[in-house]
């Protein structure tokens, strides 16, 4: 018996079907779009499903809530700082240092973090907080304090500078100048930062 056109259509339709981690991507790369495009408050479940081109009940099984699913996008999507710049100076690697920072920064997960931070609320951000600190603060830390450690060997860098708050000052002026002023960092703004706030702190 000859298979009917709707047979074999909708065959090809069920074959191609996403199913698993193919789709559980594809659910989490259309929430870091709509974080980037509409915003926290702009972002609805309904509008990722389509995004992904899939039906929000396969978004709700996976993130019963709309903070359940930016919080996994963002776990997910945030690029990895783990590579310790060596200029040949502190100085030097501390502004490549920025250079990285800004790039994960500005990049897709970036901007949607960005978004979470400018427009939730007190109690909502408090669930971003560990993403926040994981993702972003503790991985820059602790490339600047191999950085220091390594001035310190070379005789450039003061001993105890690898305390937590002089490693803290970079990430934390990015934070701010970030949320609070809207500063994007150009490369003089990171020299600013470097010559007259580091450079002097750190100096032996």
């Amino acid at each position: 018996m000859p298979t009917s056109r709707w047979k074999t259509a909708s065959a090809q339709v069920v074959s191609s079907r996403r199913r698993g981690p193919v789709l559980e991507r594809a659910i989490l790369d259309s929430a870091l779009e709509q974080l980037s495009t509409v915003g926290w408050n702009g972002l609805t479940m309904e509008g990722v499903a389509a995004g992904a081109q899939t039906g929000k009940a396969a978004v709700y099984r996976r993130w019963p809530s709309k903070e359940d699913l930016v919080i996994h996008a963002l776990q997910a999507g945030l690029p990895k700082l783990d590579e310790v710049p060596d200029c040949g100076s502190v100085r030097e690697d501390l502004l490549q240092l920025c250079r990285q920072m800004r790039a994960a920064m500005t990049s897709r997960p970036g901007y949607a973090l960005l978004a979470v931070l400018h427009e939730c609320d007190t109690a909502t951000a408090e669930r971003f907080h560990e993403v926040i600190v994981e993702g972003v603060i503790e991985p820059s830390v602790e490339l600047i304090q191999q950085v220091m450690r390594r001035g310190i060997e070379r005789g450039e860098v003061r001993s105890g500078a690898t305390d937590k708050y002089v490693c803290d000052v970079i990430p934390a002026m990015m934070m701010y100048q970030s949320k609070v002023c809207g500063s994007e960092w150009p490369d003089q703004e990171f020299a600013d930062l470097i010559d007259q706030v580091m450079v002097p702190l750190l100096r032996p």
